[in-house]
This record gives C-alpha cells, structure tokens and sequence, in this order.
C-alpha cells in the first residue's frame, strides 16, 4: 500500500470513529428528552375543588426545550385570560356546572403545536359546618357556635341565620343572636325570656358567596340543633373521680346523683382513700347544685360549678360541659385535687346477661406505690345479678406483675358474682375469685348502650380495707363488641390513639400519646403494629418527629383464647442508639382497636385506653378542628399534677385572600382555662396546628409564660359529614399532652365537643 493510500484509509478510520462517538460508539443516535408541559397553580389551591368565582393564575413550564413560550385554551365553564407567553389567570363560573362542562385548560407550545399540557380542574360548591351539632342552652346562658367551608382556600366569610324551630314563634329569628366583629365564623346566641316560648333552635352559617343562604341548599349546609333547657345539669348522672386529698394522699369516687334543673335532690358515693374505703360508703348526696360561671365571656354555657352535699370531701367541682351533657371536673373546694366525669346514667335494662366487660382500673398499694389492673368478665345474670361465669385479669403492683392473684393472666374462678344493692338505684356489689385473692368492688350504671359504637359503661371502685394484697383502685368497665370475636389477630386492625398516664422519673408523671396502626396479619404468631408516638417521662420529652423518634415498628398478639387479651409493644425510643427496647403491654379489647392497656412490667405501672380512630382511612385537614370544645385532666399520675379545665374555642379563619398565600398559621384557639391561675377564670390564646394523620400541636401564648404550655395533640376522628360532593367533617374529641420541658407533673387532656 502506497503511503497516499494509507493516509486515505488513516482517514476514513479516522471519520468512523468521529462517527461512532457522536452516535454512542454503535451508530445509533441516542433518544433525546421528550419536550413537555406542565401547568401548575397556586399551592393552596385544590384542583379538585375549586369554588364558584375562585380566581387562580394558572403557570406553564416547559422542560427539555429553549423555546417555552406557550398558548392557552379552555375548554368547559369559566374564563381564561392569557397574562403572559407563560402564565394566565382562570375564573371560575358563579354556579357549579354540569359534570360535561368542568373546566379543562390547555398550555400548547407555541414551538411544537403537538405538545400539550392539560389541567383539569372540579369546580364545587362552599360547603359549610356549624358546631356545636347538637347540644342544649341554659335560660340566660350564651352559647357560641362556629363555622368553616370548604375548599379549605374558599373565604372563610359567612352569613349567620339563627331561628326558633317550636313554639308560638316558630320560624321567628332567635331574640338575642350576633356574629362576631372579628371572626367571620364565630357566633353567639344567648338564650334570653323572649326565646322563652320555644323549646328550641336552628343556627346556620351559608357561606358569603351563596346568596341563596341554607334554607334553599341545605344539601350545602351542616346546621346546628339546639334545645333550650331551664339548666343544663338534669337528670340522674353516674360519677367517678379520682387525685389526692390536702395530705397528698391518693382518693377516689364513684356515684351517682339526680339533679333537677339544676338541683341536685339525691345521691350516693363511695369515697376510697389510700387508707381504704369509709366507713360510711356509700355515702348519701343529700343536695347540691349545679351554677353556670355566667362570668365566663368565652361560653358560660358550657362551664359551671357542680357542689355535692355529702359531709366530706370532695365536694365542689369546676366543670365543663360537652355537648351530649357530660361534665368533665376538677375538684376546687381547697381541700385536694383531682379530676373526673359525670355522664348521665343508661337505663338499667340495658344491663342484660352474658355482657363481656372489659375494664381498667388504677390506684395504689398500701404503701403509696402505683397500681393497675386490667382484664375480662363475663357477667352472666344481667340487672338482677347473679354470677361471673369466666374472666382473667393481669395486675401491676409498682413493678410487680404477680402481686395480686399471682403471674398474669389470672383466672377469674367462676365463683365471682355481683348483685344489684337493695336500697340504692344502679349501685351493684361485685367479688372476683381470682388465684388467691378475692377482691371486691362497688360499681354504677354510667352512660351508653349495647350499640358498639356507644358502648354501656360501668364505674368501678375496689370496697377491700387496704393491705398488701388488696390495693385501693377504681377505674371503668366496658361492654365488649360481641360481633368482633373471635378477638384473634385479625380482630384488631385498624388506626388507634392511645393515652397512657404512669408515674415517672423523681416521682413526677410520665404520660404518652400513641397514634399507631395494627394490621390484623398474623406472622409466627405476630401482627404488626406501627407508627408514632410522643411522650413526656417527668420533662424528658420524646416527640415526634424528630431526630430521636422516628417511626416505630412494632408487633401485638392475641392470645390463644381469642377472648379480647392481647400483647402489644408500645414506647421504648427506636430512634436512639443503641435503640431503647418497647415495653410490653397487655391489651384488654373492648372492641376494635378500643380497651384498656397496662404497663406489664416497669415500676412507672402505665394505664390507659386505647381508642378507635374514626371508621378508618381517615385524613385530617386543619379545618376539621373548629368547634367548641370543653376539656379537662384525665388523671393524675402525682400528686404535684394541677389538673384543670377550660373551655376551648377553635376557629378557622381561612388564608389572607382567596387563592393568595397562607398566612403563617390560619388556625386559631381562644378560650378559658380555669386554675392553676390567678384569678381562677384565665382567658387563653394560641394556635394549632394538624397533619393528615390526625396529630397535631396546640401552642397557647396568652396567659404569658411560665403559665402558657405547648401540647401535642392526637384527634379521634370525625363525624357530621354534610355533602358527598364536598364533605365537611367535624372533629369531635382530641387528646392534649404538654410537651414542655419545664413540666415535670404533666397530665394527658382530653377535650370533646
């Protein structure tokens, strides 16, 4: 080959492998990146639900391409005016329109005529919720109601409506009824002479944009009922309450008393101290009264003072009041502290045979030392009395697991029984035959049905003079799902938060809120059981999320007898290193993913229940929140705990404008908190927040510090659902835990509406 020749194929080579390299070294040209748009709108905005008028400025993004310049297009009801080569603002129409005529906006690329980009939106109507849903109102007392619509970015701007709905003036506007000056969604009624004539109330909130008002779209209105009582407190309640008296000495109470508007006209108690019960038990409620704090400016109908006429203490209580009646109260009579409830009793033929209770109850030795019992009894003679066929129960005494009937789960011999009391409507006398121990107990009739989603209710209190084997405990008992068994693994599936309260490190509390999820599997004998928790051990706190507490993973078991016992693994801190084991638990199910857990093990002897949330498959939004709530300390792991009470007021006042940012924090709590304050009636202020799981934060700024506190909080779902099309949902009750440092004797809250 001549050197010219070889210079020429040097070249050819050389452009083969230019060419090859251009190509990917195979000749084949690579795939370049396809050319899209995408339109995007405002954060806060739901394409989903786009409210009547909702103005939204809509931006296209083009990727993989130098030319992004773009044309827009509608298709479907409103209008569409272009800004800019890449952004342009949609109004929607004045009224929904029909399913073929939602809107769908399309970004074309002003380059390539064949890349498009959609963005199809839902245009629904403002759906509005009122709570309170249903509740009473006292002769003089104020009540007041909130309102939220949703899409949660619609203006929260509302129209109120308050009429009579009984009586001479029925359909008459309500006498003395106003909106707040401040908050759109925030409004009084007060129930004064000139209602005197009706029996009750309808109250409604339209939003601003519906002309029409609720009375032409009730489909687009949840509306509030309220009857019109002379007083709140009547009827004949059962009671239980449990603190410490001025000594610091741990007592409790279960009753049962009968008030008349007001007026409390019998009764009888049984009070154990840590000494034992009285010698007097049960003690008769000879008066006593309930009186409206009408000083309260926040909600005088919803808090009070309840005295009992009894000749001990305690015997004074500040209360607040749910919406269904119940009061939830704190001793104020100066001579302890303590908390409690009251709810108005069952029927007693709801009582019948062969009801399974689960039950939880907590106290102390006869040294001081916490205790916890939980377990199953099978009451097989209804309201007459008569035997406790089978059961078993599992104790804890400051550590020790087998010093009551011996190594859990006891047996509970079927020569147990109870027997109604001869003289005293709804007070029963119950013996448990249990290993070597035969323990006794009073107990009364409290709220409920046999319906599962209102369980009957029972309050227990142990009747044994205190030794080392009979502990002074109370606590409830309730009727078991009987269409849930067998209670296998399968049985508990499902979302719970549950609230645990114990003693903690240097004699302060330690408290926690689980929000966790079993899934009804069964492996090697396991289900899984995940998810999250917080926790404050006497000012160490645990939170979540954070850099210790990560998500748990945990496993639950039931027990062979598929009978409601299970074993599950709760706390420990499994973002520590080395992880910090789980402490085992049992679980006494009183129906799905609902009992009374115990603390098998440790000396800080950890009680509590476990609570369904909601139906399942639930996530939370912000605005599901707002109500009217009244809470108040569940219990009290020390005796250094104030327990209080407060009335919470929760509002939502929406974004700063209609599809404009957020404001920092549009979630707003104002109220009134009762001791530990001076004067005792403190108002409070602050701000919440809530995830879609459910927890959330409740930060109070006013009263100042040190008094102001930061709760986490764990909600138990939702109810009063008012449209398919766009459901606004009302949050009926929450847990509240103080996640401050300083807090050494911290309490779980519990708050309903």
């Amino acid at each position: 080959m001549t050197i010219k020749n070889l210079l020429f194929a040097a070249a050819l080579l050389s452009l083969a492998l230019a060419g090859g390299c251009a190509t990917g070294g195979n000749g084949v040209v690579p795939p370049q990146p396809a050319v899209n748009v995408t339109i995007t709108s405002p954060a806060n905005a739901n394409s989903n639900a786009i409210y009547p008028t909702q103005s939204l400025t809509l931006t296209a993004t083009a990727t993989n391409t130098t030319t992004t310049a773009v044309t827009w297009s509608l298709t479907g009801a409103g209008t569409l005016t272009p800004l800019t080569s890449t952004t342009a603002t949609y109004v929607a129409p004045a009224t929904v329109p029909a399913t073929a005529s939602q809107p769908l906006v399309t970004a074309t690329l002003a380059a390539d005529t064949s890349v498009k980009g959609p963005f199809a939106m839902t245009v629904v109507d403002i759906t509005t919720d009122v709570a309170p849903l249903t509740l009473s109102v006292g002769s003089g007392l104020t009540q007041q109601f909130t309102a939220v619509g949703v899409p949660d970015d619609a203006p929260q701007t509302f129209t109120w409506t308050c009429t009579l709905t009984s009586g001479p003036g029925v359909g008459n506007a309500c006498a003395t009824f106003s909106q707040d000056s401040n908050v759109s969604g925030l409004a009084y009624y007060t129930f004064t002479a000139a209602d005197s004539g009706s029996t009750g109330v309808q109250v409604s909130a339209a939003s601003a944009f519906d002309a029409a008002g609720c009375s032409a779209n009730p489909k687009n209105c949840t509306i509030a009922n309220a009857t019109l009582v002379t007083s709140r407190v009547n009827g004949t309640y059962a009671f239980r309450f449990s603190g410490y008296d001025s000594n610091n000495k741990a007592t409790a109470v279960v009753g049962t008393f009968s008030a008349l508007n007001g007026t409390v006209t019998s009764g009888a108690e049984d009070v154990l101290t840590a000494s034992g019960p009285s010698a007097q038990n049960p003690i008769p409620i000879t008066g006593g009264s309930y009186s409206p704090t009408s000083s309260d400016p926040n909600n005088s109908n919803n808090a009070g003072t309840l005295t009992l006429t009894t000749g001990t203490f305690p015997d004074k209580f500040q209360v607040v009041l749910d919406g269904a009646g119940g009061l939830e109260m704190i001793e104020s009579d100066g001579h302890g502290t303590g908390s409690g409830i009251a709810q108005i009793s069952a029927a007693p033929n709801v009582f019948k045979s062969g009801q399974t209770n689960a039950f939880g109850f907590t106290g102390v030795d006869s040294g001081g030392n916490r205790v916890g019992y939980a377990g199953l009894l099978l009451m097989s003679g209804g309201m007459s009395g008569g035997a406790i066929s089978s059961g078993q129960m599992d104790s804890n005494d400051n550590g020790n697991a087998a010093n009551i009937c011996g190594a859990g789960p006891c047996s509970i011999a079927s020569t147990s029984s109870y027997t109604p009391d001869q003289n005293i409507s709804g007070l029963w006398h119950m013996v448990l035959n249990s290993g070597a121990a035969t323990l006794k107990f009073d107990f009364f009739i409290a709220s409920g049905t046999v319906n599962k989603g209102n369980p009957l209710t029972f309050y227990a209190i142990s009747t044994d003079p205190v030794d080392a084997t009979h502990p002074a405990v109370s606590g409830t008992m309730v009727l078991q799902d009987s269409t849930r068994t067998p209670y296998n693994n399968a049985a508990l599936k499902g979302t719970s938060v549950s609230a645990l309260t114990g003693t903690g490190a240097n004699g302060g509390t330690n408290i926690s809120l689980t929000l966790g999820t079993t899934d009804g599997s069964s492996t090697n004998g396991n289900g899984n059981f995940s998810g999250q928790f917080d926790q404050n051990n006497a000012g160490v706190i645990l939170s979540y999320p954070s850099s210790a507490q990560s998500p748990f993973a945990y496993t639950y078991s039931a027990d062979s007898s598929n009978n409601g016992r299970y074993t599950v693994q709760v706390l420990g801190n499994p973002g520590a290193n080395p992880v910090v084991k789980p402490l085992p638990f049992v679980l006494y199910a009183s129906g799905a993913n609902r009992g009374f857990l115990l603390d098998q093990s440790s000396s800080s002897v950890m009680t509590g229940t476990m609570n369904p949330l909601g139906p399942g498959g639930e996530s939370f939004a912000g605005s599901e929140l707002p109500g009217i709530f009244g809470a108040a300390t569940t219990a009290s792991g020390s005796s250094a705990v104030t327990p209080i009470a407060a009335n919470l007021i929760v509002t939502y006042p929406g974004f700063a404008a209609p599809g404009g940012p957020a404001i920092p924090n549009p979630y707003v709590v104002t109220g009134t908190q009762y001791p530990p304050y001076t004067p005792p009636l403190q108002a409070v202020a602050g701000t919440y927040t809530l995830s879609l799981s459910g927890a959330g934060t409740i930060a109070l700024t006013d009263p100042p510090l040190p008094a102001a506190a930061n709760y986490v909080i764990y909600v138990l779902g939702t109810s009063g659902c008012s449209s398919a099309q766009s459901p606004v949902c009302a949050i009926q009750s929450f847990f509240m835990m103080d996640e401050d440092t300083t807090n050494l004797d911290a309490s779980i809250i519990f708050a309903q509406q």
